[in-house]
C-alpha cells in the first residue's frame, strides 16, 4: 500500500484508529415493570385469547395515536392482509403499493387474491409518489397502501385527496411510524385503516406482533373476526358470521408492548432531537451525505431509521458501498434501503409457492421486467439510512458519528486510491 493511503491519513479503513469510540444504545429496552408483569402473566395461566394485558395495550395504544379502535395480531404482515380485507378488498381487485417497501406490504395484498400494482416513489422521502399512484388507478383499483418509510411520512394530503376523488380505500402501512403525526393527527388514523408491526427491530416491539387501527366499527369487527377465529369483539366474545383465521397475539407479548409504550413518547422526542442534530451536522459538513428534508406538515416524526441521501457526484467517484464501508470502519454504520419489491432476492414472485404464476398474466404487472427509475436509483445508488438505535444515544455519540463522516469526507481521494489498489484493473 502506498504512503498516500497509509495510516498517515488516520483512516480506520487503512489501519488508523476509528473515530467512534462510544456505543449506540442497546435495543430493545426492558425494565423491571415488564419483568413484574410477565411473572404475573406466567403464573396466571392466562396467556392468550384477549387477556387483560392485550385489552389494556389496545386501549392504551389507541389513545396514544388517537384512534377509536385497535386490535393486536400475530405479526405486521397479517395486519396488512386483514386490514385490506376489512376495508373491502376482494380477489381480483387492484391495490397500489410503492415499489420500495418491505416485501410483506405487497405479499399481504397478493395473498388475499388482490393484484398489486407497484408504483414509483418520491425522490426525497422514498415514500409513495402520489402522482405515480394517481396515474396507476384503473377501474379495478380498490385501495392504496401508502408506506410511511424509515424517517418520513407519505404525503397523506395528496393520497387522501386522490382516494376521495376515485372512491378508494387507504390502508396506511405505519410499521415504521409508531408515534408520527401528520398535521397533528397520528399515523394510523388518517386512512381507512392502518397496520403496525412490533417486530424485533421496530421502535415499539415485542419480538413479533402487529396491530390494526381504524375509526369505523364495521372495519374493526371484520378485522377482529379475521384474527380471532371468527369470533366477534366485546366482553362476551361469541361466534359471528364471518370467515376467521387464528392470528392471535399472546399476553406475554402485550406485556412487552405496554412497557415499551410507556417509554415511546420520550424516546421519540430523543430521536427527533438527535436526528435534527445529525441532519444539521451533515448540512454543515456539506459532503456526499445529507438527511431527507422534513415535510413541515409532519408535526411529530418517529424513526425506524433516519432517511438519508448519498450523492455520488460529491464522493470523488466512490460508490455508496465504498463510502459507507469507509464509514463503517470508523464505527459509523450507515445502511442502505430495502431492495425494490419487484426484484427483491427474498421474494421470487414467479416461484411455484407464489400466487403470481397462477394468475392471468394480462391482469398483473410483469414484475420480472418492471423498472421504476426513482426506485432503481435510490435502491442501487443513493439511498441510505441510519438505524433508530443510533438516535437514542447521547449527543456525544452523535457528534462522534459526524466526526467519522468528516474524517472520511476529508480523505475521499485516499479512500478512492485504497479501493483502486485493492482492485487493480
Amino acid at each position: 500500500m502506498s504512503d498516500t493511503v497509509g495510516t498517515r491519513n488516520g483512516l480506520a479503513l487503512t489501519g488508523g484508529t476509528p473515530a467512534v469510540t462510544l456505543k449506540c444504545s442497546p435495543w430493545p429496552v426492558v425494565t423491571d415493570q415488564e419483568v413484574q408483569w410477565m411473572e404475573q402473566v406466567v403464573r396466571s395461566g392466562k396467556w392468550s385469547w384477549m387477556g387483560e394485558q392485550e385489552q389494556a395495550f389496545c386501549s392504551e395504544f389507541a389513545e396514544f395515536i388517537g384512534s377509536k379502535h385497535c386490535l393486536c395480531l400475530s405479526n405486521g404482515t397479517v395486519t396488512i392482509q386483514c386490514a385490506l380485507q376489512a376495508v373491502g378488498v376482494e380477489p381480483g381487485d387492484e391495490v397500489i403499493v410503492p415499489a420500495l417497501t418491505w416485501v410483506a406490504t405487497a405479499q399481504a395484498a397478493m395473498d388475499i387474491g388482490a393484484n398489486v400494482v407497484l408504483v414509483d416513489i418520491d425522490p426525497e422521502t422514498y415514500c409513495i409518489d402520489p402522482v405515480a399512484a394517481g396515474a396507476a388507478i384503473t377501474g379495478k383499483t380498490k385501495a392504496i397502501v401508502p408506506v410511511h418509510l424509515y424517517g418520513c411520512m407519505s404525503d397523506m394530503d395528496a393520497i387522501m385527496e386522490i382516494a376521495r376523488r376515485h372512491d378508494l380505500k387507504v390502508v396506511e402501512d405505519a410499521a415504521h411510524q409508531h408515534a408520527s403525526r401528520w398535521r397533528d393527527r397520528g399515523a394510523g388514523v388518517i386512512g381507512d385503516a392502518a397496520s403496525f408491526s412490533f417486530q424485533q427491530s421496530k421502535s415499539l416491539t415485542c419480538g413479533e406482533g402487529g396491530a390494526i387501527t381504524c375509526e369505523d366499527y364495521d372495519t374493526y369487527e371484520t378485522a377482529f373476526c379475521l384474527k380471532q377465529v371468527g369470533w366477534t369483539p366485546g366482553p362476551e366474545m361469541k361466534p359471528g358470521n364471518r370467515y376467521g383465521h387464528n392470528y392471535r397475539i399472546t399476553e406475554m407479548q402485550c406485556v412487552l408492548l405496554r412497557g415499551g409504550l410507556t417509554r415511546l413518547a420520550e424516546q421519540t422526542a430523543i430521536r427527533e432531537e438527535n436526528a435534527a442534530l445529525f441532519g444539521a451536522g451533515l448540512d454543515e459538513l456539506g459532503g456526499p451525505l445529507r438527511a431527507a428534508k422534513r415535510d413541515p406538515r409532519v408535526t411529530r416524526q418517529a424513526y425506524y431509521a433516519m432517511t438519508l441521501h448519498f450523492d455520488p457526484s460529491q464522493a470523488e467517484g466512490l460508490s455508496r458501498e465504498q463510502y459507507t464501508a469507509a464509514l463503517a470502519a470508523e464505527g459509523c454504520n450507515i445502511g442502505g434501503t430495502y431492495a425494490a419489491v419487484y426484484s427483491n432476492p427474498l421474494l421470487n414472485l414467479y416461484d411455484r409457492t407464489s400466487p403470481i404464476p397462477y394468475r392471468d398474466p394480462a391482469a398483473v404487472q410483469n414484475y420480472a421486467e418492471l423498472r421504476l427509475p426513482v426506485t432503481e436509483r435510490v435502491v442501487n445508488e443513493t439511498g441510505a439510512t441510519l438505524s433508530h438505535y443510533n438516535l437514542l444515544a447521547g449527543r456525544e455519540y452523535i457528534q462522534q458519528l459526524l466526526q467519522a463522516i468528516e474524517k472520511v469526507d476529508d480523505n475521499l481521494a485516499c479512500v478512492k486510491q485504497y479501493y483502486a489498489e485493492q482492485n487493480p484493473q
